[in-house]
């Protein structure tokens, strides 16, 4: 019986546990996967675990490990061989004070290396090789305060490297301690300890380096000629410079405690004249295309460049035989060409050669201008000219048909006013004679002695009017005082104007 209870009891046992592992509570660990590490399809983890030592087997198939914020004194040579898919190293908070010759052998693919806020003090020449293709190199927050003059040699991938809040007191700006600038974008060397910088290598560099080129924080000397290139910079606005520009100090008396900022305190700098930025920079040339046009860049150099590559405003490297959908092309003898310019062509290229007769590598750079025709003047139109002639010429002809060619020459009250005699019309006649038998009394006496007009009467006879007496107006006549006006009617009409009436036409 005993042994019934057991069996039951052991069975139970067996149900239970196998059925956490089919709901997933108790996974089994991953083939090779290091203890207490995490591991999640190609990420291997082990952040966090307070190692002293890197775990001897890592999985091959990792292509991001992580191991920050641990307490690792050191590195192996080698260690990395067994992962060839490694892309991304974490390194980032531990005690590493140097790393050695050898360290990322066969590390060929890595892109992402984060060594930031570990001990390291120094960099050596051979400390960094293998890293081909290494894009992101970060190590910033360390006491880094010696670089071999070709530490970074090899990294011809490189586009941001950090080297802020180190104790860097000097860097190579001529050669950046071996690193090529066709890709480079970022070079972080802030909160470091620069004291004095070479201006004219600063001035050389290319502009899409200036735009990366982070020196804030720095105790930087009061000279009038970095002054004057930085001044330029924060004119031009570069990143690097506006958008950290009350971070910007320099000593004003050669002692820590006198900062001064660059930007916000300028009278430490009243007595530098403006020549003295003149031929810091070479100024970059002006180019000015329309939309639709074609545009060709040459690339200016002292001498004969053995490789030639450009730089777009999108950041984009091109070299031979140009972008990637065939709007810019690179031509055989390193010039550059667009064929068809579009508003996002607008900006700065900057031309690199290298070659065994030019020093490191020269730049040359073009700022763009890209604008739309303006539209031209309107053709001149015959045909409105045409129609405004017309209606001109018809005004005036109506003018001449109807208003009067003297106004008011009935009325000539003025002695200036000269009217040359015509022959009266019958509507001129008709308004005469109207006017001479109005009613309305004289204004004054005065105006009777102005104008006389003496009254013609003819015989109706003569004229063929049927008994009617015609008025004509004479010279001598007073418009104003009709009151003498008197009418002779010949006898041959007598007997008509007494049955009819006088009748005035």
């Amino acid at each position: 019986m005993a042994w019934v209870v057991l069996g039951a009891l052991l069975c139970t046992l067996h149900v239970g546990l196998g059925s956490l592992d089919s709901e997933g509570f108790l996974p089994p660990a991953p083939h090779n996967c290091p203890n207490r590490c995490v591991c999640v399809a190609d990420l291997l983890s082990c952040a966090g675990l307070g190692l002293e030592d890197v775990p001897a087997a890592l999985p091959a198939t990792a292509a991001v490990l992580d191991l920050s914020h641990n307490t690792l004194h050191h590195l192996h040579p080698g260690w990395l061989t067994p992962l060839s898919r490694l892309r991304a190293l974490h390194l980032s908070h531990n005690e590493l004070e140097a790393l050695g010759r050898g360290v990322f052998a066969n590390a060929s693919g890595l892109q992402l290396l984060d060594l930031s806020s570990n001990g390291l003090r120094a960099l050596g020449r051979h400390d960094l090789d293998g890293l081909g293709a290494l894009e992101l190199l970060l190590l910033f927050n360390n006491r880094l305060a010696h670089l071999d003059q070709l530490a970074f040699q090899g990294l011809g991938a490189l586009r941001r490297l950090y080297l802020g809040c180190n104790e860097l007191a000097s860097f190579s700006f001529d050669h950046l301690h071996g690193l090529g600038v066709t890709h480079l974008r970022t070079l972080d060397l802030s909160s470091n300890r620069l004291g004095r910088i070479p201006v004219p290598d600063l001035a050389a560099l290319p502009a899409f380096l200036k735009n990366g080129l982070y020196l804030h924080n720095n105790p930087l000397p009061c000279d009038c000629h970095l002054y004057h290139l930085l001044q330029r910079w924060h004119q031009r606005g570069l990143s690097a410079v506006s958008d950290f520009a009350h971070e910007y100090v320099c000593l004003a008396f050669k002692v820590p405690t006198s900062r001064v900022r660059f930007f916000e305190h300028s009278r430490v700098f009243e007595n530098c004249s403006e020549p003295l930025a003149q031929g810091l920079e070479q100024p970059e040339e002006q180019r000015h295309v329309q939309v639709g046009r074609s545009l060709r860049l040459h690339c200016n150099t002292s001498a004969p460049a053995v490789h030639v590559a450009w730089v777009s405003p999108q950041q984009e490297l091109l070299v031979a035989p140009g972008s990637p959908n065939g709007s810019i092309v690179v031509l055989a003898d390193g010039s550059l060409a667009i064929r068809n310019v579009q508003p996002w062509h607008k900006g700065i290229f900057v031309c690199l050669a290298t070659g065994p007769h030019l020093h490191h590598s020269q730049t040359h750079e073009y700022n763009v201008s890209v604008h739309f025709p303006h539209p031209g003047p309107e053709a001149f139109n015959t045909g409105y000219t045409t129609l405004l002639g017309c209606g001109v010429g018809l005004v005036l002809v109506l003018l001449y048909l109807f208003a009067p060619p003297c106004p008011g020459c009935h009325r000539c009250c003025h002695r200036s006013c000269r009217c040359w005699p015509r022959a009266p019309s019958p509507l001129q006649e008709l308004s005469a004679q109207s006017s001479v038998l109005s009613t309305t009394p004289p204004d004054a006496p005065s105006r009777k002695a102005s104008v006389h007009k003496h009254v013609v009467f003819l015989e109706p006879g003569k004229r063929g009017l049927n008994g009617r007496v015609q008025l004509a107006v004479a010279e001598d006549f007073d418009l104003y005082n009709p009151m003498g006006l008197q009418l002779k009617v010949g006898s041959e009409s007598t007997s008509s104007t007494g049955s009819e009436g006088l009748v005035i036409t």
